[in-house]
């Protein structure tokens, strides 16, 4: 409760921020809510690490490999990052840039997620 009190106090000083200044610094705008993106990524990461040991005690007690869950922590962070930095270039006017990030976010989620495709494929060859 208190990660999700913090993110929405910078997100709003943030914005209030860059509104105030968007009319006079468009580009120090742009940089007060890069800035605030940063922290509240700090913030949001070490929530993440008490999710990231639950599921180590879950992959442990499963028996699961840890190679299965990793392309899903990828994935999610490529998505994350990913919808992070297209919001910024669409703040910053720049649609095409934006469309770049998205198209890259996908690639590199198909990228990351190759070894489970592979772990699949082989599971599936091993009841043929």
């Amino acid at each position: 409760m208190e990660m999700v009190i913090k993110v929405i106090a910078a997100c709003l000083l943030g914005a209030l921020l860059a509104v105030l200044l968007k009319k006079s610094n468009p580009e120090l705008s742009l940089l007060l809510a890069l800035s605030a993106c940063i922290v509240v990524l700090v913030i949001v990461v070490r929530g993440i690490e008490n999710v990231h040991e639950f599921l180590d005690e879950i992959i442990t007690r499963s028996g699961l490999t840890a190679e299965i869950f990793d392309p899903l922590w990828k994935t999610v962070g490529i998505a994350l990052i990913c919808r992070i930095g297209t919001d910024l270039c669409k703040d910053a006017g720049e649609n095409a840039m934006a469309s770049l990030v998205e198209t890259t976010g996908a690639l590199g989620a198909v990228l990351v997620a190759i070894p489970l495709f592979q772990a699949v494929w082989e599971m599936l060859r091993s009841f043929i």
